[in-house]
């Protein structure tokens, strides 16, 4: 039986139980095992095994019901148990109540003994309190004090209590009979007051914080209480203002007479408003008042630099204090302090901003200009100068002498800056002292003269003289420097839109102002685009006008009709060269003076009207067979040049010049077919004839029979 119960093992699975009888059982083993397989052996071990586990599986059996039994006998005996207690929870729970309802009875006569002996108790304080303070005004009505209350100075408050009273009294008396003794209380009334006053003070001076409440306590009834708070606040500013910074101490002081003054007075909040009062009607406006007031006529830029940092200052201690308990509404207490120190300052702020901004612009305007040695010039407007404008910009005839600046843009980055940088120190101040329903108004006004130096008087007068300083398109060897002018000026109305959105817009976006500034920002950039795209146009004109001069100087007709064909070399002609070397150039300027779809649109621009110079140019001239190689040459290289430009129309126009420049050397046989090529089969036939009419051969009847 002990070998079968080491073969129940934990966790217990049948078939390694079965595996391990089987290994114990001698002759249970594999054939070819140690000992031989004996299944005879085996049947006989299993039944052995099995008769024993059914002897095991009887006393568990009886061992279980025995178990059963007692468990069965000690459940009963617990819930009697269980019900004994019960019946004696009940039971003391019964005594309870009765406890508690004779508890209620007696407290229910206590408290009515209670109210009886109080209302009998309360008369009757009352009639000895009235006659003490009878016999104290016999005392006064005597005119002579005798009682050791009025006379122990120790009693003081004893005897503020009872003169209080008497003083009540007194003001219910009639005068003419009572005026002598109603005299005397109020003597004695003052006295006592001064007396208390003087006592507080030297317990503030003492640091004695009990003393101090006591003392507040008494003089809480009295009419000097409030002289009293003047005292406590007097003496707590005495050696407060000790730095240079009289906004820290200021901070410092409230901070200190915070956490004292609930210890002193009964009404702390009260008390401390008042000190914040006095602290900002006197400490602060006298000194806002000194640093204000010896600049306000003779400098206005640290007038006005004085009155935002005060201001800011004033507004961050302002902060400070709205975490102390000041009543109910401390954001309107504290901004109407605000308000009395700064009203006279603020009420014709925007004026002085706007008349310093003014001349400061114009100061750095005028300073940037003769530092350049430039008087500017007016800039002529009116039906006469526009007329002859528009003649200029349509037939580019010079009317009137066009204006040498040297190469000179007018245009500053240094002035940009210093003038945003004003106007952006002036959008600040007039966030910071403009009243809110002012201040989109504001705002704007500082606005209008950016607009009117920065954007006018800087960019747009540079503009103008660029304009004026373009050549006429026929002029040799001019200065086009008016795309130096377009790069300056996109860089700084970069800089002035990002002016516009950081400090303008935060300013005016929810107000009607905002389609107003939005308005006058279209105006002034469809303006200056309207005169960038004039100056584009004409600097174009005179990069075509010379290459134009390049082309007449440099190109000659033997070029392409060679007086010996059999000695030229296949290269292209050194008037292309040139062309190509001042293209590349002008189209590396472009690049570098824009930026974005605007350099895409201008090389566009130069690339069709260049293909239209090489077009009209090749035109004029007569091609022998060799002429027509060298037209190819040069075509090839002028090709190669509009790769450069990086746009596919021109590159296109480009590619058929070439294929028509192919009919000027092609065998007369294969006209037809190269006419009929991807490149040219889409061009009109009077081009290609216009073409083929170039070549030297042309009248011959047998070219004039293939073409035909």
């Amino acid at each position: 039986m002990a070998t079968t119960a080491e073969l129940f093992e934990e966790p217990f699975v049948a078939d390694e139980y079965i595996e391990r009888l089987v290994w114990r059982t001698p002759g249970g083993g594999s054939r070819g095992g140690p000992e031989a397989f004996d299944p005879k052996r085996l049947l006989e071990e299993f039944v052995n095994h099995i008769q024993e586990l059914q002897i095991m599986d009887e006393r568990i059996q009886r061992k279980v019901e025995k178990l059963e039994q007692q468990c069965q006998k000690e459940a009963k005996e617990f819930a009697k148990k269980v019900q004994e207690l019960q019946k004696s929870n009940q039971v003391a729970f019964q005594h309870f109540q009765e406890l508690d309802e004779h508890i209620s009875y007696v407290a229910t006569k206590v408290c009515h003994l209670g109210d009886q002996l109080e209302g009998v108790n309360t008369p009757r304080q009352r009639a000895v309190e009235a006659q003490k303070l009878m016999k104290y005004f016999n005392e006064f009505l005597d005119g002579e004090l005798k009682s050791d209350v009025f006379i122990n100075s120790e009693k003081i408050k004893e005897a503020a209590d009872i003169i209080q009273k008497l003083h009540l009294i007194a003001q219910e008396l009639p005068f003419d009979r009572f005026s002598e003794v109603k005299s005397k209380i109020a003597s004695k009334y003052h006295d006592l007051e001064c007396q208390l006053i003087q006592e507080f003070t030297s317990a503030q001076r003492r640091g004695e914080i009990s003393r101090m409440r006591e003392v507040a306590a008494v003089l809480l009834h009295f009419k000097g209480y409030s002289h009293c708070v003047d005292v406590y606040i007097k003496q707590c500013q005495e050696g407060a203002y000790l730095r240079n910074d009289v906004f820290e101490d200021a901070a410092v002081l409230c901070q200190r007479v915070n956490k004292q003054v609930g210890d002193v007075f009964s009404n702390p909040e009260t008390v401390l408003a008042k000190l914040i009062q006095n602290v900002f009607e006197i400490k602060l406006q006298s000194f806002v008042k000194e640093q204000l007031e010896e600049c306000r006529k003779s400098d206005a830029e640290q007038y006005l630099k004085n009155l935002y940092d005060l201001y800011t200052r004033t507004s961050s201690l302002s902060s400070k204090l709205m975490e102390f308990n000041l009543g109910t509404d401390k954001q309107t207490f504290l901004s109407k302090l605000i308000k009395s120190i700064f009203i006279s300052y603020l009420e014709n702020y925007i004026e002085v901003e706007t008349g310093y901004l003014k001349s400061r612009s114009a100061m750095i305007l005028q300073r940037y200009y003769d530092s350049k040695n430039h008087q500017k010039r007016s800039i002529g407007t009116g039906g006469i100068q526009d007329l002859k404008e528009r003649i200029r910009q349509r037939t580019n005839l010079p009317l009137g002498p066009s204006i040498d600046t040297h190469g000179e843009t007018f245009l500053s980055q240094e002035v940009v800056v210093n003038l945003l940088q004003e106007t952006k120190q002036a959008f600040e101040r007039c966030h910071r002292l403009s009243d809110p329903s002012d201040l989109p108004r504001n705002a704007f006004r500082i606005f209008t003269i950016l607009v009117e130096f920065l954007c006018i008087e800087h960019i747009d007068y540079a503009l103008e003289t660029g304009l004026a300083g373009i050549p006429s398109s026929d002029s040799r060897n001019a200065n086009l420097y008016f795309l130096d002018v377009v790069q300056q000026a996109n860089t700084i109305f970069h800089l002035f839109d990002k002016q516009f959105n950081d400090h303008l817009m935060p300013l005016i976006s929810s107000s009607p102002k905002l389609s107003e500034c939005l308005q006058k920002k279209k105006e002034i950039i469809e303006q200056m685009e309207m005169k960038l795209d004039t100056g584009i146009d004409r600097t174009l004109n005179c990069m075509i006008g010379q290459m134009k001069h390049i082309l007449a100087a440099e190109q000659k007709k033997t070029d392409f009709k060679p007086e010996d064909e059999n000695n030229v070399l296949i290269q292209y002609t050194n008037a292309c060269v040139k062309v190509c070397a001042y293209v590349r150039k002008q189209v590396e300027k472009i690049k570098n003076s824009m930026d974005g779809k605007n350099v895409d649109t201008v090389l566009m621009e130069l690339g069709v009207r260049f293909h239209r110079l090489i077009y009209e140019h090749l035109q004029q001239y007569s091609y022998s067979c060799m002429g027509g190689m060298l037209a190819i040459c040069d075509v090839a290289e002028y090709r190669k040049c509009a790769k450069d430009f990086k746009i596919p129309m021109v590159l296109h126009l480009f590619d058929t010049l070439h294929a028509l420049c192919n009919l000027l050397v092609v065998a007369p046989d294969n006209l037809k077919q190269v006419c009929s090529g991807e490149q040219l089969a889409n061009l009109d036939k009077n081009i290609l004839h216009s073409f083929v009419q170039l070549r030297a051969d042309y009248r011959s009847a047998r070219l004039a029979r293939h073409f035909s």
